[in-house]
């Protein structure tokens, strides 16, 4: 009899364990995670910071879930280390959990800001359900907040903002959100739905240090010009450190995450990796990229768990992954890899439609869509063909696309 254990309970982990027990059936599953519920929804978790969503819905799995498929779920438990020649992973109570094949999934924790005042009362991160509840409690009380970290994470709070009446300086240290992967025409549509619910964009600023009370308590972020933004709370979204640090001894290969095949398989036999953490091979790229989008970690868990019941490489992770943003009065969405590339098409076509592609070699590799997102399926299928698109951009950018238009493949 196998067995199998996962660190992690994320969606990648509770993917690769579904995944396994439909593979395996006579295999010992363990789940093992840090947090003290089991797997629930990551995008959902903002909405009910922002007081749209009652807890109920964004939770995904109940432990009568695991226990129903024989998997036994350990919450609130520590890995200290693994041991990958004894195959054990050695926990905080001194107990060891054996294993025939290992996944690691273990996600990351938010960056802390290296900057005085960064560890006091009221600066919040978002990522977990706990944060989330914090964010909500202090959003209902407060009148002012600042927001630091111009990328994905960082607009949450700037909506959380919007929706719970707060007002909002949102420090970024370049001249527009997200700034490898847009430019100033469509960051601008960003920057004025911000505005547009109460949060002021703040350009070439970014933070110095936090300014705190006697009770520890932020009251105002100072940035690195010397202006000063009181604020109740302080959100921080500056990404993502790794959870590997139980790793340490392990000699796994490392490149800001854990290196994987596109088979999920670390340099080490028998152990796995999927998720956030992992700096895996796209085919579709034809090299090693990183994505922390909920779709493609759900599909990593998926492809990890098949090749694990398999004991070999039957399937390959072939994704084109999506992010979007619903917190505006227009939709956003990016898709593939927007901020990589060596050639670029883009088009405003009204005050809130955007669009930007994103080519390597003549092939699309991402973008980004603000407004109109139909042409996202047509974008995401030359993707997986690999198609060479970037000579007809006026194609791509006619405001109906329409494949039928593009030459033929084999003529290009």
């Amino acid at each position: 009899m196998t067995e199998y254990v996962i660190i992690g309970d994320g969606i990648s982990g509770s993917s690769a364990a579904e995944t396994l027990r439909e593979e395996d059936p006579d295999s010992e599953i363990t789940v093992i995670t840090d947090e003290g519920e089991p797997l629930y929804n990551r995008i959902l978790i903002k909405e009910h910071a922002k007081g749209k969503l009652p807890e109920a819905p964004i939770s995904i799995h109940d432990e009568a879930w695991y226990e129903d498929r024989d998997i036994t779920l350990s919450l609130d438990t520590h890995v200290t280390t693994v041991d990958t020649d004894e195959k054990v992973v050695r926990i905080h109570d001194g107990s060891d959990v054996s294993y025939d094949k290992l996944l690691i999934a273990t996600g990351g924790t938010p960056t802390q800001l290296p900057v005085p005042g960064s560890d006091a009362e009221g600066v919040l991160h978002f990522w977990t359900f706990q944060d989330a509840r914090r964010i909500k409690e202090y959003a209902e009380e407060a009148e002012q907040a600042a927001i630091v970290g111009a990328g994905l994470l960082g607009i949450d709070f700037a909506a959380v903002c919007g929706a719970q009446g707060v007002e909002g300086n949102y420090l970024m240290r370049g001249d527009r959100w997200w700034r490898y992967a847009l430019s100033s025409e469509g960051a601008e549509i960003m920057h004025q739905g911000m505005r547009d619910v109460g949060v002021e964009p703040v350009f070439d600023s970014g933070l110095d240090h936090f300014e705190t009370d006697d009770d520890g308590q932020v009251t105002a972020a100072v940035d690195p010009n010397g202006e000063r933004y009181p604020c109740d709370f302080a959100g921080v979204a500056i990404g993502l450190t790794f959870n590997t640090e139980f790793l340490h001894d392990v000699d796994l290969e490392m490149d800001n995450g854990i290196v994987v095949d596109q088979y999920m398989q670390t340099n080490l036999e028998d152990v796995y990796a999927a998720g956030d953490l992992t700096r895996f091979y796209d085919v579709l790229l034809g090299e090693h990229a990183q994505n922390g989008s909920w779709g493609s970690a759900k599909e990593q868990g998926r492809i990890a768990g098949t090749n694990m019941a398999a004991d070999g490489e039957t399937e390959g992770f072939e994704w084109v992954s999506s992010y979007s943003i619903t917190h505006f009065d227009f939709p956003f969405l990016s898709f593939g890899h927007p901020t990589l590339g060596d050639d670029h098409a883009e088009r405003k076509y009204s005050d809130t439609e955007w669009r930007r592609i994103a080519f390597k070699d003549g092939k699309i590799v991402g973008g980004v869509l603000i407004g109109d997102l139909a042409p996202q399926s047509k974008f995401k299928q030359l993707m997986r063909e690999g198609r060479v698109v970037a000579d007809q951009k006026e194609v791509l950018l006619a405001e109906t696309v329409d494949l039928d238009d593009l030459a033929p493949a084999q003529e290009q």
